[in-house]
């Protein structure tokens, strides 16, 4: 499985030096991965893709799916994760200020 530029690449060229196959070309100004030069960067010193590694957006090279329900799951899990996230920050916040103001309550109620 090749490695894909995506949409959210800046131009930084960055990916093109940093590749070992010389895999990453600029084809009408826009960046590609020729899939029968990458590798992954196996076989190679690194040990992690260096388009990916150097890439300063984190998501302007990312892993080609194989196919359309992969891509799916992938898409699916990334934006559940999220989901979740935002989720444990606002079960934290309603629990914090639930706390303060039971607190404040206790206050009022013994003075």
């Amino acid at each position: 499985m090749s490695y894909k530029i995506t949409s959210k690449c800046i131009s930084c060229k960055l990916c093109i030096s940093a590749c070992p196959m010389n895999a990453i070309k600029i084809i009408d100004g826009q960046h590609w991965i020729d899939p029968n030069l990458c590798t992954n960067c196996v076989d190679t010193a690194y040990t992690v893709p260096q388009c990916v590694a150097g890439c300063p957006t984190c998501d302007g090279c990312v892993k080609e799916p194989l196919d359309y329900w992969e891509c799916w799951f992938a898409t699916y899990n990334k934006l559940l994760a999220k989901l979740t996230k935002k989720q444990d920050y606002w079960e934290n916040w309603f629990d914090y200020y639930s706390q303060q103001f039971s607190r404040q309550l206790e206050k009022n109620v013994s003075c």
